[in-house]
């Protein structure tokens, strides 16, 4: 917030980015709040979960996202900007009122089965939002920036949040479908997906970009970095489809035949081993990741002198 407050320039971008970091503190404190009411308690909780995961985050995602875009595409900035305010507009409009799908099953009224079942099926809007805002703005841009890695990362972000957090969530936030689902693998499906497009994918993006650039290494692709990239993706989307599978024939076995917890689960043993070999390709990936930030993370004397 110094850094920002510092620069002569104050731009729509950094505003939305610094919005999202405040509201991102601040929500942490309904958490804080003591209830003996367990009701009471889940009721202020998912005002520090949902609204900072489906709500501040997309503030800070967004502001991420277009700064990124600004700097590869070289798209001019007010029609960046432009897409920016409608997928705040969206993420405001839809994100606070889709909290509603969390009190479903509670104890709260059930007026929150219509505004959570309403506003949740907008939610992916926001996610759609961005991730078509993305891909317009890389058709459109005449810049060719050399750092393809960290435009995969960037493209990759929009794409599979929208899938991970929008369609999947919406998959299962109506509350017809998720009174079967709730709590269930097909929660788990949807929050992989999600948290690594969502969370994971734009710190690689934001790092692949700048990290270059403060180390003064224009090592824009390599071997290793593309093996990070594919490896790390291709594992999240098997383990999506793992958890999804196995979700669904929990449901109808527990759900609806009525079989017991334990039987359920020997049942789908076999997607947890699909499971476990995606989840090693994803771990393979971000250790090459790893590998290239540990190994060309150092700035290189050349560019220790420019900071001098």
């Amino acid at each position: 917030m110094a850094t920002l407050f510092k620069g002569k320039k104050r731009t729509t971008t950094s505003l939305v980015l610094s919005m999202g970091l405040v509201f991102a503190a601040l929500l942490y404190l309904p958490g804080m709040i003591w209830f003996d009411n367990q009701t009471m308690d889940s009721f202020f909780r998912w005002w520090v979960v949902h609204l900072w995961v489906e709500g501040v985050w997309e503030l800070i995602m967004g502001g991420i996202l277009a700064f990124l875009l600004i700097k590869i595409t070289g798209v001019d900035r007010e029609v960046i900007e432009k897409w920016l305010y409608v997928i705040v507009g969206l993420t405001f409009i839809s994100g606070i009122l889709g909290t509603g799908h969390h009190y479903y099953y509670i104890g709260v009224g059930k007026v929150w089965l219509i505004i959570g079942g309403i506003f949740s099926a907008l939610e992916p809007l926001a996610f759609l939002g961005m991730a078509l805002f993305a891909l317009a703005m890389y058709r459109k841009g005449e810049k060719k920036h050399p750092n393809k890695m960290a435009l995969n990362w960037t493209l990759g972000t929009a794409i599979v949040s929208f899938v991970g957090a929008g369609l999947l969530g919406m998959a299962h936030t109506l509350p017809q479908v998720n009174m079967y689902t709730h709590g269930t693998l097909v929660t788990a499906m949807h929050g992989h997906l999600a948290f690594w497009g969502a969370y994971g994918m734009i710190v690689l993006s934001i790092i692949s970009y700048t990290m270059p650039n403060m180390t003064g290494r224009k090592l824009y692709e390599t071997t290793t970095g593309a093996l990070a990239f594919w490896l790390s993706n291709i594992g999240i989307l098997g383990m999506t489809v793992a958890f999804g599978v196995a979700g669904v024939a929990q449901v109808y076995l527990e759900r609806k035949v009525g079989m017991d917890f334990g039987d359920v689960q020997k049942e789908i043993q076999v997607h947890f081993f699909v499971l476990i070999c995606c989840a090693t390709m994803f771990t393979t990936g971000i250790i090459c990741y790893i590998y290239e930030f540990i190994k060309y993370g150092r700035p290189t004397d050349e560019a220790l002198e420019l900071t001098t």
